[in-house]
């Protein structure tokens, strides 16, 4: 668990990330409030994304307009997990490496991080340990 002064500059990391990006935080905070219920994991965030991660990164969030411009969701979940689900919700997955799959989940709104994402997140929660 980051100290007080650590978790006071992710805050100010994700306001500036989201800045602008009211919508996308709402489901952002959706998605984080899912990870804290797996467990303890590290929050990086960064310029094009923010990640989750324990001994390796296993979700990042990040804002479709940024690079596609106006009309996407509002934000993408990216997981990562040894295997392909069949779900039909995932936009899109692809196998980086032969025993990695990243599957890519448009959300519209915090309603999206439903039971099914919270057992993905939970999933790729527990497997990134």
């Amino acid at each position: 668990m980051p100290d007080q002064a650590a978790a006071g500059a992710i805050e100010a990391d994700l306001a500036a990330f989201f800045g602008g990006r009211d919508a996308a935080r709402g489901i952002f905070d959706a998605v984080r409030a899912a990870v804290e219920a797996a467990g303890p994991a590290e929050v990086r965030v960064t310029r094009s994304q923010v990640a989750f991660r324990r001994r390796r990164p296993f979700a990042w969030a990040w804002t479709p307009d940024r690079y596609l411009g106006p009309g996407h969701a509002p934000l993408v979940l990216t997981l990562s997990f040894a295997q392909r689900d069949p779900s039909p919700r995932w936009k899109q997955v692809v196998a980086p490496t032969p025993r990695r799959f990243t599957h890519h989940l448009e959300l519209w709104s915090a309603a999206d991080v439903d039971d099914e994402v919270r057992r993905w997140v939970r999933d790729a929660w527990t497997a990134a340990a």
